[in-house]
């Protein structure tokens, strides 16, 4: 065990949330905005399938991406949604919808400029696949890194599971050794790196899932988000779930399964996110994950009463270099 009890830091929650990350470096709470950059997807364009993910929406896992032609004009967007409240003076731009780095960066370098040059912009959180991160592609967000040392530069990287055979079955279209290659690459640069990962998948047990964090604990990513598996409408998990070939969890299954990964992890790990949010007009299943106050709750509550906390499980002899490159 590395702690007995949560530190101050993380601010009265069981967990180092990015909430916490956020104001202990901005001395407040920064709010992201959701962009669509009008990318596609190597699953998407008939280069690895024409399908996408088996989970994945029609809008790329952006939906509640804002709407506009441009960056600028979907950040001015979505400040607006925000109105007169008072919410602090930093947002993250973050570009959700589809592979955002999957295009050349002539393409790219004016998109994440312009959320840069931004003055309510603290840095940029971009989405994509460790398939799409070609080496020109991280010139260019290394040299803006250097360009704007004072706003930061995320990369998120949907791994999902650790599972070849759950992978497969997902159609993530890349194996383990593509995703280490790019966790070293962006080590190597120095970019943060947030990993997405997916409870309940179907056929994973718990222990398949620890399994998972586990895994992570080695790469000592930034970020994780932990993602409750949603079953969206036009989606063809969706199909499979009407089909009843599988389950989606009930709600104490899933919050004891996250209890056991968020005590087995890193703390040292900023978590990102602990359920998701499946659009209500989409959502198929769970509908219990619809009211995600009472998930928050639930979860927050549940850590109390078992005197539990993240990384209170975590086993200091993970090593902490990450392994070799694959032979």
């Amino acid at each position: 065990m590395t702690n007995t009890m949560p530190p101050a830091h993380w601010l009265d929650k069981p967990y180092y949330s990015l909430n916490a990350y956020l104001k202990n470096t901005y001395g407040h709470k920064c709010y992201k905005i959701a962009l669509d950059a009008h990318m596609t997807c190597p699953n998407r364009d008939g280069t690895l399938g024409s399908q996408g993910c088996l989970f994945c929406s029609a809008g790329g896992s952006g939906d509640f991406a804002v709407s506009g032609n441009d960056i600028k004009e979907q950040l001015q967007a979505g400040l607006a949604l925000f109105g007169k409240k008072q919410v602090g003076r930093h947002y993250i731009a973050y570009f959700q919808a589809y592979t955002n780095t999957y295009a050349p960066p002539e393409k790219l370098r004016p998109l994440y400029v312009q959320a840069l040059e931004h003055p309510c912009v603290c840095g940029i959180s971009i989405a994509t696949r460790p398939d799409c991160l070609p080496e020109p592609v991280l010139r260019l967000l290394a040299e803006l890194g250097r360009t704007y040392p004072d706003k930061f530069i995320w990369i998120e990287l949907g791994l999902q599971t650790v599972h070849e055979n759950t992978a497969q079955f997902l159609r993530r279209g890349y194996k383990l050794p593509c995703f280490e290659t790019a966790m070293r690459k962006l080590h190597m640069l120095k970019i943060p790196t947030i990993v997405h990962v997916i409870l309940g998948l179907p056929g994973e047990t718990p222990r398949q899932m620890l399994e998972t964090i586990d895994y992570l604990n080695v790469w000592r990513p930034f970020g994780i988000k932990l993602q409750l598996l949603h079953v969206l409408e036009g989606t063809d998990l969706a199909v499979l779930y009407r089909a009843q070939t599988f389950a989606v969890l009930e709600k104490e299954e899933y919050l004891a399964v996250l209890v056991d990964c968020l005590t087995h992890l890193s703390p040292d790990i900023v978590i990102h996110r602990v359920t998701g949010d499946g659009p209500k007009k989409l959502l198929i299943a769970p509908l219990w994950s619809g009211n995600k106050r009472d998930v928050l709750n639930s979860l927050h509550q549940k850590m109390r009463l078992e005197g539990a906390f993240q990384g209170k499980n975590y086993c200091c002899s993970i090593p902490s270099t990450p392994p070799p490159p694959p032979s």
